[in-house]
């Protein structure tokens, strides 16, 4: 029988587990609401259930969960997810483990997705990439050799918190001026509110920028150069063959990928200019499911 792997994604909307074989490809996937304000002990028994329901046709070698951080993903516990209301250093690798009694390994969900990107998806052959989620929050994963960096306290990569403008906005539990305050779906939509007096979200901005509305625009441009002044900081630091974008933000990616990379020319050193490739993800939703499967692979197999 071939081998399988399982991988969770834990979103603080979704609970999604899926089968995934040794080429990456998706043999089964099931998704249910998380319902995040009944609390960690409920949602992880219907993770459970969830897990069984998917892999009865299978025989998993690991599971890999992806999770919203802070986490410790070498101890497996799910520290305190703002969007996971009630979980305080919950032990969430042992618990599964106990229960199903297969090897399971906790790891940052922008971190999964990276390494499915890396693995299968717009890195794929690459000897280095580096993944950003533009959502509601930012996040990253930086993968190398077809390896996952995940730093000596678990926090590499963490480039939300990443200070872009000293003293500006803060936003939530981030440094004041940070990348997650600045460029964000949430800081979007948040400027949005402030200065055209709408509710609709970084998406409403996003239609009246297309529009022609003068004010909306100058929100999108600001907020890609806070991006692209952290990706230009990305390519001094670690200098990937390419940065791999995702999140609900990218679905406007034919506005942003153009002026985003003529911006991130005008940051980086001259030597630079031209040769940093950005692109979007391929694997859209599936690259944190397929990237925790493999995660969990990799961690048997070490």
């Amino acid at each position: 029988m071939e081998n399988v792997y399982i991988g969770v994604d834990l979103g603080g909307t979704n609970l999604r587990v899926g089968i995934v074989d040794q080429k990456g490809q998706m043999l089964n996937v099931k998704q249910i609401p998380t319902d995040a304000e009944t609390g960690y002990e409920s949602i992880i028994k219907r993770m459970i259930a969830l897990i069984k329901d998917v892999k009865k046709a299978y025989s998993a070698i690991s599971i890999g969960i992806g999770s919203p951080g802070p986490l410790n993903p070498f101890d497996g516990i799910v520290v305190a997810p703002p969007n996971l209301p009630g979980w305080k250093d919950v032990p969430i690798t042992s618990i599964i483990q106990e229960e199903l009694t297969i090897p399971t390994f906790l790891v940052n969900d922008a971190d999964a997705a990276a390494l499915g990107e890396a693995l299968f998806g717009a890195g794929k052959k690459r000897n280095s990439s580096f993944y950003i989620t533009v959502s509601t929050g930012i996040g990253g994963g930086y993968v190398q050799n077809d390896r996952l960096i995940q730093g000596e306290h678990g926090y590499s990569a963490e480039i939300g918190n990443m200070i872009i403008k000293p003293g500006g906005q803060k936003h939530a539990n981030m440094n004041a001026g940070s990348l997650e305050a600045l460029a964000s779906g949430t800081s979007i939509a948040r400027e949005g509110q402030a200065r055209l007096g709408i509710t609709g979200g970084a998406e409403e901005v996003f239609q009246l920028a297309e529009e022609g509305n003068e004010e909306a625009i100058f929100i999108i441009d600001e907020a890609i150069d806070a991006l692209a002044i952290g990706i230009a900081n990305l390519a001094h630091s670690v200098d990937p063959a390419v940065f791999i974008l995702g999140g609900g933000v990218m679905q406007a990616k034919e506005m942003i990928l153009p002026l985003l990379k003529e911006k991130v020319n005008q940051y980086v050193y001259e030597g630079l200019r031209g040769k940093i490739e950005i692109e979007p993800v391929q694997l859209d939703d599936k690259a944190g499911i397929i990237g925790a499967a493999m995660h969990g692979r990799r961690m048997v197999e070490q």
